[in-house]
């Protein structure tokens, strides 16, 4: 039961994708929700909602006898129908029947995504990479992508990050780390150039496959030093390459100044950010390692006959160089061995007659 006022009216609703659209039909009379429908709708030449909508209400009118003279919809249509009163609700319990019909639509399009997969596994992979083809504005659907991010702590131990996803999912065999070798101190955008040079020029010698899509975590400075590598090795025009702002997730794209926004619930931002999100978590770890490697090397390592598997030992068994100074010969030498423990022992004992 619904608003007993509300007497004889259609409900409508519409959710679409690449391919299909779907769309719901509810019949209330005397405030009862006395029929209900959902049918699908095959794209035939990418045509909007409005339009796909205006033809399910004329053909299930048709085929449920409905003469109701008030018709519930979510959106503005096209055209009208004699008799027919077209209601677009903000608030009230006819805005609540729309989104009752805007869940039964979006419940029907979830089992027959389920139903789809189980037949046919790689469909909701088609599925997505047809939609960022569509919603990015590609040549073709971007089966394999990635992704690059920079991290480093006021210019020390800089480092990139590259993810790559295949078929719409995280191919981690492909993940690569890079220690940036050309760039002094923290420039975000010479090293953005220095990893995308490296990684296009090897899969170029290697002659390996190209990804479609290329991300960067950055706005149009990062995107701009994408390109200036891609221009060098002859493949800018050839991949599309994209950058996303992170506050505002803007899409920027090669001399375009004005960014594209996604819709935030879109699978295609979605995509995007995830990659985003596991390259700065990939080459967080990283930074976070070379950065514990550098600091053991600079206490520990000075020390001669002792290597960095050797310091580590140390660090992860007295948790700080403090702890390691002052600790006994035979506990030193539990960890690491006699000779290594006594080259340890001798050392520090050394340096503490010298400050003395």
């Amino acid at each position: 039961m619904v608003n007993p006022s509300i007497n004889d009216v259609d409900v409508y609703s519409i959710l679409s994708d690449v391919t299909s659209a779907y769309v719901n039909f509810m019949k209330v009379m005397n405030g009862s929700i006395i029929q209900v429908h959902t049918v699908e709708i095959q794209k035939k030449l990418d045509e909007p909602d409005d339009e796909l909508l205006m033809l399910a209400i004329t053909n299930l009118r048709e085929r449920f006898e409905s003469m109701s003279p008030e018709i519930i919809v979510p959106i503005c249509l096209p055209f009208t129908l004699p008799g027919v009163t077209f209601t677009i609700p903000k608030i009230g319990d006819k805005k609540k029947l729309l989104e009752l019909s805007e869940r039964n639509v979006k419940y029907y399009q979830l089992e027959k995504e389920k139903q789809k997969e189980l037949v046919d596994p790689e469909h909701r992979s088609r599925r997505i990479l047809e939609t960022m083809m569509k919603d990015l504005r590609m040549q073709e659907p971007p089966a394999h992508i990635e992704c690059f991010d920079n991290s480093n702590i006021q210019g020390d131990y800089p480092v990139a990050a590259m993810v790559c996803f295949k078929n719409a999912r995280p191919d981690k065999s492909e993940y690569r780390h890079f220690n940036i070798k050309t760039v002094e101190g923290p420039d975000d955008f010479a090293s953005m150039e220095e990893v995308i040079y490296r990684r296009y020029s090897r899969l170029l010698e290697e002659k390996k496959p190209i990804p479609q899509l290329i991300v960067v975590d950055g706005g149009k400075g990062q995107l701009s030093s994408a390109i200036k590598s891609l221009e060098k090795l002859g493949l800018f025009g050839k991949v599309t390459v994209i950058g996303i702002a992170k506050k505002l997730e803007e899409i920027y794209y090669p001399n375009d100044s004005l960014p594209m926004y996604l819709d935030k619930k879109s699978e295609t931002l979605r995509i995007i950010q995830q990659m985003r999100d596991e390259a700065h978590r990939f080459g967080i770890t990283h930074h976070r390692k070379r950065r514990e490697k550098g600091t053991v090397r600079s206490v520990l390592t000075d020390i001669e006959g002792i290597g960095y598997s050797t310091a580590q030992q140390l660090l992860w068994k007295f948790k700080s160089v403090k702890n390691i100074r002052i600790a006994s010969l035979g506990e030193l030498q539990e960890v690491i061995g006699k000779s290594k423990g006594q080259i340890v022992f001798d050392f520090f004992q050394k340096s503490v007659k010298n400050e003395k």
